[in-house]
């Protein structure tokens, strides 16, 4: 019996079905949609772990600490208190489906809609200068809570807080200057400075008595129109809630650390130097939270990453904004997280190192 030769064609519609040519044409158009689904970006963004670092540490560039406090009284300190970060999705990068979808799947990873993180057209170095700003802020106000908290008088004055660059006022004011006067007048909030500039005609110049670095400068500061009010003079400086106090306290972290969810480490960084004894125990701490100037503890984003790099630290505990309990109570953790309301609170809870975890507060 002589065996039947196979035909190609035959063949090919036998198993993929249609003729070669269309059946070709439909598997080119099936790649070329999946090429596209595939490197599509999606309008997500993604957390994940960031860095963390001991605020009680050296500095991030090698030369003095992450927190320096000169011109009071100081004590040694021990063990570490570390802040958490997470890493974002930059706001100029888009993910592509599949990297939404693996980090979805990935654990200590969360996957948020851009608009959640980024307003419509946010470039980066809009970002950054955001980012910036809030940090700048957390830190005024981490100083004025931590000095509080150990004892220092701090009053609050209206301080420039940031400068346009280009503006009549860039050059002449620092943010961190204290305004103590405007075209003579005493001026003790941030509205009143306000007020006396908005008095000038566009294009007077205002005469501004500023403190900086211990020292009184007297500026003349030419105004401009204000771009939505021909007929508002403006200096190109913002005027915000500063604070007045002895000493001074600067910062060594990276510059690539942003946001104001280091507020309450920070403060505690600042109490633990001022006042006898090691804060910490000599334990490694890991802390989050927003702070305000009164001690106020505040919530914060991405406390499932937070949580992750904490536990990467070796910390013995994660100090959490009580108002993140709700989400805490989501996360399953190797690491106990106590929740505070202020921070005062958190600095007696610290105080005892000798509590047993479980009788330490918790989320439910």
């Amino acid at each position: 019996m002589r065996a039947r030769s196979l035909n190609p064609v035959r063949l090919f519609r036998h198993v993929f079905g249609g003729t070669p040519v269309t059946t070709g044409a439909s598997a080119i158009t099936f790649v070329a949609l999946a090429l596209v689904l595939a490197l599509a970006p999606v309008p997500y963004v993604t957390w994940s772990p960031g860095v963390t670092a001991d605020v009680l540490g050296p500095g991030a560039s090698g030369a003095g600490q992450a927190v320096e406090v000169s011109g009071l009284r100081t004590y040694p300190t021990e063990g570490q208190l570390r802040l958490t970060t997470v890493g974002v999705t930059r706001a100029d990068a888009h993910l592509t489906l599949p990297a939404a979808l693996m980090a979805h799947w990935l654990p200590w990873r969360e996957v948020l809609p851009r608009a959640a993180v980024y307003a419509p057209g946010t470039t980066e170095e809009q970002s950054t200068a955001e980012s910036t700003r809030m940090m700048d802020t957390a830190q005024q106000s981490a100083i004025a809570a931590g000095l509080r908290s150990a004892g220092v008088t701090v009053t609050e004055v209206p301080m420039v807080v940031g400068v346009t660059t280009g503006a009549p006022a860039d050059g002449l004011l620092e943010p961190g200057d204290t305004i103590v006067a405007v075209d003579g007048k005493p001026v003790d909030a941030p509205s009143r400075a306000v007020e006396l500039i908005r008095a000038r005609r566009v294009g007077d110049p205002v005469a501004l008595t500023v403190a900086r670095a211990d020292r009184r400068i007297e500026v003349k500061v030419p105004t401009r129109a204000a771009p939505d009010d021909p007929a508002r003079p403006v200096i190109g400086a913002t005027v915000g809630l500063g604070y007045d106090h002895p000493g001074t306290v600067r910062f060594g972290i990276s510059p690539d650390i942003g946001g104001p969810s280091a507020g309450l480490v920070f403060a505690l960084a600042v109490n633990d130097k001022l006042t006898p004894g090691a804060l910490t125990g000599g334990r490694v701490i890991a802390a989050t939270g927003t702070i305000a100037a009164d001690g106020t503890v505040g919530s914060i984003g991405g406390l499932e990453s937070k949580i992750r790099g904490a536990e990467q630290t070796g910390a013995v505990l994660f100090l959490i904004p009580r108002g993140n309990c709700a989400e805490a109570d989501q996360v399953r953790s190797d690491i106990p997280l106590v929740p505070v309301d202020t921070l005062d609170q958190a600095v007696k809870l610290l105080a005892d190192p000798a509590t047993p975890i479980a009788d330490l507060p918790h989320c439910s």
